[in-house]
């Protein structure tokens, strides 16, 4: 958490802090994924997104005003990608010196997990910047019970102070992902070629909300329009 909170563009601490704390949480949560229909082909086909978050170029082919081509336009504008949460993964995992679980379910359901957290950006409107970022965690505590999720939240929280404006996002974020579906077991392969809209209102998402984004020293500066 120290290094987190020097460097907030360092994903891996996060993610090590996620992992650190995650208990038997990630266990919990592929009981449940394996319960939902959905999921027995998501894991009998070992589908990835990262397959097709990775690319670029095909997300910006995708028609305008999806969720997809939000992806992209989103990855471009922000300079970042599929590949650097990948990497953040790789290194957090290296530090806490584990390895990736081999093969089966697991392997399926974490990838992907790990990849929402783009997806969950651009679908609930929570920006890059230092609010965003802790509005889309709170909400997607929300939606996963993470205990390791759950610390870095209360964290910023407990610093920000609850009727900051932090803590008014963080307490939206959480709400919103309290009334949404549950997402972890969408099909998210099929829902990236249509209207942003529409998965937004067919997933109970709302509309993105409007706030004053704090960029971190590294985030790229905000362009008009």
């Amino acid at each position: 958490m120290r290094r987190l909170g020097q460097d907030p563009d360092d994903t891996a601490q996060a993610i090590v802090v996620i992992a650190a704390l995650a208990g038997g949480s990630n266990q919990r949560l592929l009981r449940r994924f394996r319960r939902s229909p959905r999921a027995e082909a998501i894991l009998r086909e070992r589908r990835d997104l990262y397959g097709l978050l990775g690319d670029l170029d095909g997300l910006l082919t995708l028609p305008a005003g999806s969720l997809g081509r939000a992806i992209g336009d989103w990855f471009a504008r922000e300079q970042i990608g599929a590949q650097g949460l990948a990497q953040a993964a790789t290194t957090a995992r290296a530090q806490l010196g584990t390895t990736p679980p081999d093969g089966g379910d697991e392997q399926v359901f974490l990838a992907r997990l790990l990849n929402l957290h783009d997806v969950f950006h651009v679908l609930t409107g929570y920006d890059r910047d230092l609010r965003g970022e802790a509005a889309v965690l709170a909400f997607t505590l929300a939606q996963t019970r993470s205990p390791g999720i759950a610390y870095i939240v209360l964290r910023i929280l407990l610093r920000a102070g609850w009727r900051s404006e932090m803590g008014r996002l963080i307490r939206q974020g959480f709400r919103r992902g309290l009334h949404s579906a549950w997402l972890i077991d969408e099909d998210w392969e099929a829902l990236l070629a249509r209207p942003l809209d529409e998965v937004r209102d067919r997933l109970g998402i709302g509309k993105p909300p409007i706030y004053e984004q704090v960029r971190s020293p590294a985030a790229p500066a905000l362009t008009a329009g």
